[in-house]
């Protein structure tokens, strides 16, 4: 499997010729979700979910499909019927050639006066690799490649550890960092990769890795 860092939240997957996309947001590459066969989406914050980009690659692709929970199905199934397919904690299924379980129910608590919306994640090939979106979900399935949310309003860096030593990946790559400056991400390593308990790893926007 090819893991290729996309920006912020969105990370691109490859798999004997096929892609799967997670979360092409707001924030993520104008293009990011282009040449994906599958898409999936954690939930509807546009920083995960941006309808411009889903439409741009369903448009290209007529075969290209999304995997998402109601709150986004409901807003582009209209558009592209039987392409977008609802999902929720507990369903698996096969996008792209990839086998992915869906595991948790709601977004982490930003503030307890903001409503928590729905929020999934999707744990691919057997534990090969967790999307958590913005929650700290724990798949009950050994994970090897955690992607791991580094910096959130619903989060700090202690909850972050201690999501990493819960989980007990092999690895860590970082996501949800847009805002993470390059002053600060020095200290991040550092603290993830030496109390994490599992080895911590970063990409820059557009690097890939094999895993």
């Amino acid at each position: 499997m090819k893991f290729t860092k996309k920006s912020h939240a969105c990370v691109r997957l490859e798999k004997d010729g096929r892609v799967l996309v997670v979360d092409p947001g707001g924030f993520s590459e104008e293009d990011a979700a282009l040449g994906a066969e599958a898409v999936l989406i954690t939930h509807e914050h546009p920083d995960h979910f941006d309808e411009g980009r889903l439409r741009a690659a369903l448009e290209a692709d007529r075969a290209a499909e999304i995997w998402t929970l109601k709150s986004v199905a409901d807003r582009i199934s209209a558009a592209f019927p039987g392409r977008v397919h609802t999902v929720g904690h507990g369903d698996t299924f096969t996008a792209a050639g990839f086998d992915v379980q869906v595991h948790g129910e709601l977004h982490a608590v930003i503030h307890p006066d903001i409503p928590r919306v729905t929020n999934v994640g999707y744990l691919l090939d057997g534990g090969k690799l967790f999307h958590p979106g913005d929650a700290f979900t724990v798949p009950d399935t050994p994970v090897e490649t955690l992607m791991l949310p580094v910096v959130a309003p619903w989060n700090k860096i202690s909850e972050v550890i201690d999501y990493v030593r819960e989980v007990r990946p092999a690895r860590a790559y970082d996501i949800h960092d847009a805002s993470l400056t390059d002053l600060a991400r020095p200290v991040y390593d550092r603290q993830i990769g030496a109390l994490g308990g599992a080895e911590h790893l970063r990409l820059a926007p557009g690097s890939s890795a094999e895993l």
